[in-house]
């Protein structure tokens, strides 16, 4: 896969037919079990590596403008999708220049080998090729001894051969001290085992996990963001945002930011409160949405005791991991990403004042416009703000008034909602989908202007 942007000269190949298999291969004797893929990269829609490296001047500022127009239309092909969705996150700024972005990855690469370097200093397993799937500590930090890595073979059943003195607990000074434990740090360690059971089950049809090295890859990853987030650490789902990530960039540190960018849109989702869950603002803001354009509807899922929209969860949680397959999922973000793109969201994410304190006095500008993805142009052009109200959000909406009818007509209890959402799985198309999220969000705004 390709994990940079250098002018590697690659070539859309047979575009007609995509050649999708050949970059996410499924197993074997997993054919039968995976939804059919609806994806296929097509010549003059789909972002192709040619017209990709077109799209940088010659010291490499991108013209974001006509890459937004191109993935709108068609996605992005399988063997660039890496490098372009470093872009539609915010890891790197379109108008920097291919010096600039260099050095910052490189800066970025150490930053992630040092906190990976603190990750193997707590849990040696960290970076061994393996991953640990039982826990290694107690709740109140002391090691467990008979400790249990992914491999099965005798030998190797051991998490650690080398003990490290953060195996013992910490003082704030980080040295041990067997008396105060360091709560963050045996709070991580209770995470990995729960990470590795979520690894072992992350995208099992897929021939590229058949690979213990590539699963200790995506575990590697997601441990040392679990260490890096103080504040949500890991959550299950996590793993299947994660998992793509891994798959497209090759890099693993470049892989850890391009989730970590991911991570900053939706993270929110895996908040968990002893009385809230995280996409509880989301699933709000989907009650209202379909009260305004579907109110027989929103009254009717209400009857069923269904108004807090709790089964569309996992929809917003995983973004639509579920109901796609694995390749018309990833075509499904590329489109949201495209969609949602702010030109300042490099800006935002790098707090830098300065750049900040600019765009803000630029809201209006055509030019700035141009740049936006066709959703987040909408939300500028009319001044709307809600940060729960995602394209996400209006996708599931618009699912939710496609069934109208249904629902209407079968629904009798929230089984029957989950039955008829069930359906939809395998049966929906990405870009038909978000055209349909586009038509729906313009409504409500209309709606919402008049109220």
């Amino acid at each position: 896969m390709v994990c940079c942007e250098g002018l590697t000269g690659i070539l859309m190949k047979n575009s007609a037919n995509g050649e999708v298999d050949s970059f996410f291969a499924i197993r074997p004797d997993c054919q039968s079990d995976v939804p059919k893929i609806r994806f296929k990269p097509r010549a003059g829609k789909t972002l192709s590596a040619r017209r990709w490296h077109a799209a940088f001047s010659q010291d490499g500022h991108l013209d974001i403008e006509k890459v937004l127009r191109r993935i709108q239309r068609g996605g992005v092909h399988p063997s660039i999708k890496g490098v372009v969705w470093e872009f539609l996150l915010g890891c790197f700024d379109p108008n920097s220049t291919f010096d600039e972005r260099n050095e910052l990855r490189q800066q970025r690469r150490q930053q992630y080998g040092a906190l990976k370097a603190e990750c193997q200093k707590m849990a040696p397993v960290i970076g061994s090729g393996k991953f640990i799937t039982t826990p290694i500590v107690t709740v109140d930090g002391r090691p467990v001894q008979d400790l249990s890595t992914n491999d099965n073979s005798q030998d190797d059943n051991r998490a650690t051969s080398t003990p490290s003195p953060l195996d013992s607990p910490l003082d704030d000074g980080g040295h041990v001290d067997d008396a105060v434990p360091d709560k963050k740090v045996i709070q991580w360690k209770l995470m990995l085992h729960q990470i590795g059971l979520d690894v072992f089950r992350t995208d099992r049809t897929l021939v590229f996990y058949e690979s213990e090295a590539n699963q200790a890859k995506l575990w590697d990853v997601l441990a040392v963001y679990a260490w890096m987030d103080n504040d949500i650490g890991y959550c299950q789902g996590m793993n299947d945002i994660c998992s793509p990530m891994v798959i497209l960039i090759e890099n693993e540190a470049d892989a850890f930011w391009c989730f970590e960018r991911a991570m900053r849109r939706l993270r929110e989702n895996f908040r968990v409160g002893t009385n809230s869950i995280g996409v509880q603002s989301q699933l709000g803001t989907l009650s209202e949405i379909i009260k305004a354009v579907d109110p027989k509807l929103h009254q009717h899922l209400e009857d069923l005791d269904g108004g807090e929209y709790l089964f569309a969860f996992r929809m917003l949680m995983v973004l639509f991991r579920r109901e796609f397959s694995f390749v018309d999922a990833l075509y499904l973000w590329e489109l949201m990403w495209a969609m949602e793109y702010n030109p300042n969201i490099f800006s935002s994410y790098e707090e830098s004042s300065a750049s900040a304190d600019k765009s803000s006095t630029q809201n209006s500008n055509d030019k700035m416009l141009k740049k936006c993805g066709k959703f987040e142009r909408k939300n500028v052009k009319t001044g709307y703000k809600n940060q729960h109200s995602s394209l996400a959000v209006f996708l599931v909406a618009s699912v939710l008034a496609t069934k109208n009818k249904r629902f209407l007509k079968e629904a009798k209890g929230l089984d029957d909602v989950v039955k008829i959402l069930g359906d939809i799985t395998g049966n929906l198309d990405a870009k038909k989908a978000c055209n349909e999220a586009l038509k729906l969000h313009k409504k409500y705004l209309s709606k919402a202007k008049k109220s």
